[in-house]
């Protein structure tokens, strides 16, 4: 009885995977994720010591953090083909190699060197590396996603979280023990990298999670119909509202990453260890919301849960801002991390969900979302140089908000949580249009509607 009852139970998978090796997939981008996370908490759980050995205001250290953006951005403007042409893994194993290397220049360049313009190129360098690592990295889990046929992806993002907190975890000890900057995120950068060749092995081609072709596709294979002209994703307007949803919620994320800490040190008067620290609380309440979102995604599906998410980020930042004790603001601080966790996750898998073109729809909403990292940092320096750093905060107040209104843009296409009609905006795609009702948006398509019963003009 049991023998066939196990074999039933078994998912079988396409060109020749077995479940095991699907899992070690999933596994090993996990890691990857979670190495991301501390490599990067790392040296943002070091900010308050660069300011220090600076002497730099807001503004300036809002420089070193816009090299950062910039960098990141360059990145994702090659990402997607370099990503086409050679593969998530390839690309992650060489991204690791100058991640690594940029880290540890960082380090050096402000704690011996103290070059505010060495630590400038090495940020925008690690940049480079790291945004193009995370599209590529985010590719191959949406693409173990579709194969595993469940949310993971925010279980990803929570090995993320997970990193980060690790990550934040050793500033809190370096900044109490006065580790020198350079030797801390140098033992850093070789341990991350260590790691990441070891699991890359395990790391399969994206490729074979491609849906297999549709009748479609197969007649354009064998010369019967022309193909059809494919639009921008650019020009997608789903493609395009995801990318806002996502712009808001890691502006959320983002600055807390870059000014948390700050805010708390200069805000609240507590000194630096504590700030980190309480960057950490935020780190950590996220994590802890990733691998609970989940099964919020599973029952809820991703709109209420982009909106509860926009709305508990918004109560967040409103206490951290104007709470008169620190223990209200860190309370804050946790709906803050709460609030944040899911929006970038969610926004890939969104974004991913017609495989056909996923490399070059997460690309394009990474894009956007990494644009957050390209003004986010400077426009916080220099408003708290002018209002404090807090009520800076308040622009991520109205972001959240406007991501939470944009959520129903973000709709699953298939399943129990989608609408009947829905839009794949995959090739052959000719029109679309945008509906509000019941302050729910959905595009849809005109072949959808077409094919719908009563709809048939023949």
């Amino acid at each position: 009885m049991t023998g066939p009852h196990s074999a039933a139970a078994t998912p079988q998978y396409s060109h020749g995977l077995t479940h095991r090796k699907v899992l070690a997939w999933r596994n090993a981008i996990a890691t990857l994720f979670a190495l991301a996370g501390f490599s990067f908490a790392s040296w943002v759980g070091r900010i308050p010591t660069v300011r220090d050995i600076f002497d730099a205001s807001h503004s300036e250290i809002g420089v070193l953090l816009f090299g950062l953006a910039i960098g990141s951005i360059a990145g994702l403007v090659l990402a997607g083909r370099v990503v086409e042409r050679f593969g998530a893994r390839r690309v992650i194993q060489v991204c690791a190699v100058l991640f690594a290397a940029a880290l540890a220049a960082t380090g050096l360049s402000v704690g011996l060197a103290e070059s505010f313009v060495g630590a400038l190129i090495s940020l925008t360098v690690m940049g480079i590396a790291f945004s193009t690592y995370d599209v590529a990295m985010n590719l191959s889990g949406a693409a173990n996603e579709r194969l595993l046929g469940r949310a993971t992806m925010p279980t990803l993002h929570g090995f993320y979280s997970l990193g980060t907190m690790a990550g934040a975890g050793l500033g809190v000890a370096a900044e109490a023990l006065h580790i020198p900057l350079a030797l801390h995120l140098t033992v850093i950068a070789a341990i991350a990298l260590t790691t990441a060749f070891v699991v890359l092995r395990f790391v399969l081609p994206e490729t074979l999670a491609d849906a297999p072709p549709n009748t479609q596709e197969m007649a354009v294979a064998a010369g019967t119909i022309a193909a059809p002209a494919l639009r921008s994703v650019w020009l997608e307007p789903r493609t395009l509202i995801i990318g806002v949803i996502v712009l808001g919620m890691a502006f959320a994320e983002g600055s807390a990453i870059d000014w948390l800490a700050l805010a708390m040190v200069d805000g609240y008067n507590l000194d630096n260890a504590f700030g980190t620290l309480i960057f950490g609380i935020f780190v950590t309440s996220m994590t802890a919301t990733r691998f609970l979102g989940v099964r919020a995604l599973d029952r809820f599906g991703r709109v209420p849960v982009l909106r509860a998410s926009a709305g508990l980020a918004a109560v967040g930042l409103l206490l951290v801002i104007f709470s008169p004790v620190v223990l209200l603001a860190v309370l804050g601080t946790v709906f803050w991390g709460a609030g944040a966790a899911l929006g970038f996750p969610v926004g890939i898998s969104a974004a991913a969900d017609d495989p056909k073109r996923a490399t070059a729809r997460v690309t394009a909403v990474a894009t956007i979302a990494y644009s957050a990292a390209l003004i986010g940092p400077p426009m916080i320096g220099f408003i708290s140089d002018q209002v404090g750093v807090l009520n800076a905060l308040l622009v991520i107040v109205v972001l959240t908000a406007l991501s939470g209104l944009l959520s129903p843009a973000a709709r699953e296409l298939a399943g129990r949580h989608a609408r009947n009609v829905i839009d794949f905006a995959s090739p052959g795609t000719t029109s679309a249009a945008v509906s509000l009702a019941t302050t729910e948006l959905q595009i849809i398509s005109a072949e959808n509607l077409a094919a719908e019963p009563g709809n048939d003009r023949s």
